[in-house]
């Protein structure tokens, strides 16, 4: 079994219609490019759009769009950086294909840039920059036909342009401080005098010692009845939706909005509103980690959202994850991206009166392994130390393969902290999964207490906790909740993860070091407070919020750090770092590395020089995948 197998499914993701045809972001040629082809079934071979030399980015680590297409334009606009630095800059490219250039030249070329929503009739951009050397965030408007910019807002937060008027003349900035935690502005024809708060209290007006209500506003939209609907938690801790009239000269008030017409059971949350025409909605779902997505019909007399038809969730878009979607009005189609634990993401249009027409237009598959093969995965979840609910999943070798007695185990931890494992073959953490199982490990994926997926309130709770109940979540599990299961051999146990997921494996490795034999930290955090002095001048404020404060919380910091407990551990480690990282730059890997090396410590290192947050090139993810397999095969011997 050889990891290139499982790798030769490419990816497919991003995509949008527009034009006859679907333009995509895929790896096709061993690094993240676009592409398009012909929208009819059939479809055609991928025409590439950018040089060969020119690589993207994982879209998720975009604070936004990563391609638009803008037909009017005969352009596509595309967020570049090199080799994951992530100063992104936006660039047009011909709709045919063509050496990328500058959207707006250089005036851009100090900041980092994300775009947050685009008008496609009037070639319109709305980006949030962020300052390279300085806590400022800039929101601008780009008109992409004259190259030109408005300055509508900045703020040491940034302000996000979340709700835009069809006519462009109202806008809705967003000013998240801390996950869920924000304020909306109201903004008039552009100009920044006319802005007044809309909802919520700003950061620097709020009393010290007062508490105020996390609403966890997002994905504003204005209605034909001058009003906001809105996603928020403030009537459902897993989220729904809220009405904000503008009728009254000062809003205060967001009402509930009532949806009918549900079809999923489960748990999980409403993640995202996006407004297709007149009073129509689409709504996407997370429920037990797998995508729900409905079309929708607002009455806004009754405040109700009539969900009238499922277009993923059941069928042959079941049991996945919508990785993205778009919909064309002109075709009226939905184009997406959809994959599930053992299926690569495939391309797919939806389209006729009843959405029942799906056509899938790749036929990417795992090459040289049966799909008898695979792991599909269990149900792991258990009750945590103080009797949280806590949800995982056990992936275990297929039966088929004939591993006998107990499996050593791969305790995987996600990253963020605020995000979720979920059964999605697209990124990093699947393939791997497979691959361990492959080999003849069991994989448990626990998503423990500050992940996303199970309500507002769930994914608070690490808020200036890194390593504290998070890290009981994971030690109850290894020492009361799998010692339970004999399938598992806990004496040959490693411990891996990446960025958050990176800084809880040293945590686990150090301060626990009896529980394991083979630890693999990706590009964590190893001191909180060098690595929050490191990060880009733009992150700070938001992580000493969330984290903690180097200089008033330092103390805390550095009783929740790796580096306080690293002389206790007593396993091999393998770190794996990319050179240009922008969040957990390279001397913070190089710190563990060299201070473990000086203990005499075993250590590997592994460092690309053309990666950032992320390993996406195909030669550097086989490199990488092999090494992860390679060492904990050496040392858990399955």
């Amino acid at each position: 079994m050889r990891i290139e197998s499982l790798l030769s499914a490419r990816l497919f993701v991003t995509p949008q219609l527009a034009a006859g045809y679907i333009y995509f972001v895929s790896d096709l040629s061993g690094r993240l490019s676009l592409y398009r082809m012909a929208a009819q079934p059939g479809g055609s071979v991928p025409e590439p759009l950018l040089p060969p030399h020119i690589a993207l980015q994982n879209p998720h680590l975009l604070d936004g769009l990563a391609i638009h297409v803008f037909p009017k334009l005969g352009r596509v606009l595309v967020m570049l950086d090199h080799d994951g630095d992530e100063n992104y800059q936006p660039m047009l490219v011909p709709m045919t294909g063509g050496f990328p250039e500058p959207a707006f030249g250089a005036q851009l070329s100090e900041y980092r840039v994300y775009a947050s929503k685009a008008n496609i009739d009037r070639n319109i951009i709305y980006l949030v920059a962020e300052a390279r050397r300085e806590a400022l965030i800039v929101t601008f408007r780009g008109h992409l036909e004259s190259g030109t910019l408005d300055r509508l807002a900045e703020s040491r937060w940034g302000m996000v342009a979340d709700g835009v008027s069809d006519d462009q003349t109202q806008i809705v900035l967003n000013e998240t401080y801390t996950a869920g935690d924000s304020t909306l502005y109201y903004l008039k024809d552009g100009d920044p005098a006319t802005r007044r708060v809309l909802y919520g209290t700003p950061l620097e007006a709020r009393e010290p010692g007062r508490t105020y209500p996390v609403p966890a506003l997002f994905n504003v939209f204005f209605t034909a009845g001058n009003g906001l609907l809105l996603g928020t938690a403030l009537f459902d801790d897993q989220y729904g939706l809220g009405y904000l009239s503008l009728d009254a000269a000062t809003p205060t008030a967001i009402e509930p909005v009532r949806m009918t017409g549900l079809r999923h059971t489960g748990t999980g949350e409403f993640t995202h509103l996006d407004h297709l025409r007149d009073n129509c909605y689409r709504l996407t779902f997370n429920i037990d980690g797998v995508s729900w997505l409905y079309e929708g019909e607002f009455d806004e007399g009754r405040r109700e959202m009539r969900l009238t038809r499922v277009i993923v969730g059941e069928g042959v878009l079941a049991s996945g994850v919508l990785e993205s979607i778009y919909f064309d009005r002109d075709s009226d189609r939905f184009g997406l991206a959809h994959s599930t634990a053992t299926s690569p993401t495939q391309i797919y249009s939806v389209g006729g009166s009843q959405r029942d027409e799906v056509t899938r237009h790749t036929d990417e598959r795992v090459l040289g392994i049966p799909s008898d093969h695979l792991s599909t995965g269990e149900d792991a979840g258990f009750n945590s130390h103080d009797g949280l609910r806590i949800s995982a999943r056990l992936y275990l070798p297929a039966p088929a393969l004939g591993f006998a007695g107990p499996r050593p185990l791969v305790y995987y931890i996600h990253g963020g902290p605020q995000s979720q494992e979920r059964p999605d073959f697209a990124w990093f953490s699947m393939p791997l999964i497979q691959f361990l199982t492959l080999k003849g490990f069991a994989v448990f994926v626990p998503n423990v207490r500050g992940s996303k997926g199970y309500g507002l309130r769930y994914m608070k709770k690490v808020d200036r906790d890194w390593g504290g109940d998070d890290r009981l979540d994971h030690y109850h599990a290894m020492t009361q909740v799998l010692p339970r299961d004999g399938r598992l051999d806990l004496k040959r146990a490693a411990v891996a993860g990446r960025s958050y997921g990176g800084y809880m494996t040293l945590t686990m490795a150090a301060r626990h070091p009896e529980l394991w034999a083979a630890a693999c930290d990706m590009f964590g955090p190893y001191n909180l407070v060098t690595f929050i002095d490191r990060l880009p001048a733009t992150w700070k404020p938001y992580f000493s919020l969330a984290v903690g404060d180097p200089l008033h919380d330092r103390e805390f910091l550095l009783e929740r750090s790796p580096a306080t407990y690293i002389e206790a551990l007593a396993c091999p480690l393998l770190v794996i770092q990319g050179k240009n990282d922008p969040r957990v730059i390279e001397p913070e890997s190089r710190d563990v590395v060299e201070r473990l090396r000086g203990l005499g410590k075993r250590v590997e290192y592994l460092v690309f020089e053309n990666e950032g947050h992320d390993v996406l090139k195909f030669e550097n993810k086989v490199r990488c995948y092999n090494a992860i397999v390679d060492f904990f095969t050496t040392l858990l011997q399955p």
